[in-house]
């Protein structure tokens, strides 16, 4: 199975993710997406937003991460928005107490104790106060670097404080959104009337949030800037839960279709529910660290616009011309990570896999099994060698494909290297222009799975790749 450790070395040696600041230690909780890392997550988004908005009834908005104090007030974020905190008194780390005690049922699987793992899983499902989690921490012995001295658990806050103006005091607060949902809910009424929506209809989002995590950790799962894809859906109250049930369907057959492994995938309904939800589940995804949360489909009731509609003054109705009714909406939320969804795809990808060479001998091949709408890279064109005019006929190639495909030329090393380069960063067709072709203007195009290759025009590339890509 694939480690943590290998994703995090390829992603830096090829060019995916960058620690943040490197070259000043870095800035814990932060990453910088690189050449390839940008294209990646670029072709992630677009897809998500292609499938999300290109039908009739959902439509997209770019909100601004700085919104009015009021939004955070009313949707609770000011007093409700805290983890549990607790530190360790001896080491001087901070932790999540939640996390802490799932880190530990983790532990408690991987040892075998199956049956202790599944009844701290109940214990802590039942949790409702912070006395709690300390109980339980203390219960299971939990320690940092053999140290069980803890504090008490207190809760903090995780919203970006920030003043907006020239002074800096109460009345020049603002905060950097932690969601990207409540620049949806304010901008309801406008988005339905200016884009003549009629219920059941949504309203789609891909932006920044911001979130001072108590601790981060594995890698890009738990930072404190990333990116959501999130959509709204507003339903007449009483068909919310059908509707949650075809969102949840339509949820994972995304992820599958960015050529996730089922067995890699699992849905987890929520024990304990949000105070503005009556239902919610979990796509996850098995992680080298383990599960992990990928997206959230949340039955969020109409709570968040009643909470804008009393908070604000302002009518936050549908009105059915129809049948003469007036409903405040009810909300099922899809709401996924790109940087998780990112992450996902890149592990699911990696693969190692032993070969045999032209030379009859066994080596190890490092290939990333992007499907061919992801993949970074989606040609690369090789001369065979630097003359008889194949450089020339390539860069031509190149420069042709290069209107409609991210591609790469390269030269450099036996044409077998060539190949691994682009294996291990996941290109799916690898073009080879040789003596013949500059008779009979065909080329050699390899591919990245089966490293079958076969022949063909060179005036047939863009349509080839075209119709591989699309399908």
């Amino acid at each position: 199975m694939v480690k943590m450790d290998d994703i995090i070395s390829l992603s830096k040696r090829k060019g995916f993710v960058f620690q943040s600041s490197e070259i000043y230690t870095g800035l814990n909780g932060a990453w910088d997406y690189g050449p390839l890392g940008v294209e990646l997550l670029n072709n992630l988004k677009k897809k998500w937003w292609n499938q999300m908005t290109y039908r009739d009834n959902v439509v997209g908005i770019d909100s601004s991460i700085l919104m009015h104090p009021k939004v955070w007030d009313a949707s609770g974020h000011t007093k409700q928005f805290s983890d549990p905190m607790i530190d360790n008194k001896t080491t001087k780390k901070r932790f999540r107490a939640d996390v802490l005690l799932e880190d530990h049922i983790q532990k408690l699987y991987k040892k075998g104790k199956i049956q202790e793992s599944e009844l701290l899983t109940e214990k802590l499902a039942k949790v409702e106060s912070n006395d709690e989690y300390y109980n339980l921490i203390i219960e299971y012995g939990i320690k940092d670097e053999g140290s069980d001295e803890w504090t008490e658990v207190k809760n903090f806050n995780l919203m970006f404080k920030s003043y907006l103006g020239a002074t800096e005091d109460s009345s020049s607060v603002v905060y950097l959104r932690p969601e990207t949902a409540q620049g949806i809910f304010v901008n309801f009424k406008n988005v339905m009337e200016s884009a003549r929506q009629k219920i059941p209809f949504g309203i789609a989002q891909i932006g920044k949030a911001f979130r001072n995590e108590i601790n981060t950790k594995n890698f890009l799962f738990r930072t404190r800037e990333f990116e959501q894809m999130e959509m709204q859906y507003f339903v007449k109250p009483g068909e919310h839960l059908t509707e949650f049930d075809n969102w949840q369907t339509e949820r994972w057959d995304f992820w599958t279709s960015l050529g996730i492994k089922p067995e890699n995938l699992r849905l987890k309904n929520h024990d304990k529910l949000a105070h503005y939800a009556d239902r919610a589940v979990d796509v996850e995804f098995n992680f080298p660290f383990g599960w992990g949360e990928i997206e959230g489909i949340h039955s969020r009731t109409n709570f968040d616009l009643n909470a804008h509609q009393n908070e604000s003054g302002k009518k936050l109705e549908y009105v059915d011309t129809v049948n003469k009714d007036r409903f405040v909406p009810y909300v099922v939320e899809t709401s996924a990570g790109a940087s998780r969804g990112f992450m996902a795809v890149l592990c699911n990808a990696y693969d190692e896999e032993e070969i045999t060479n032209d030379k009859g001998k066994t080596e190890s091949r490092k290939v990333l099994r992007f499907t061919n709408e992801l993949a970074p890279v989606k040609a690369a064109i090789f001369p065979l060698v630097n003359k008889d005019g194949m450089p020339e006929f390539a860069t031509k190639i190149h420069k042709d494909l290069q209107r409609t495909f991210k591609t790469e030329y390269d030269t450099s090393g036996a044409i077998g290297r060539r190949y691994r380069r682009q294996d291990e960063v996941g290109t799916p067709y690898c073009i080879t222009v040789d003596g013949d072709s500059l008779n009979d203007n065909t080329v050699t195009i390899r591919n990245r799975d089966t490293m079958a290759q076969e022949r063909i025009s060179a005036d047939k590339l863009k349509i080839y790749l075209l119709d591989k890509i699309n399908s």
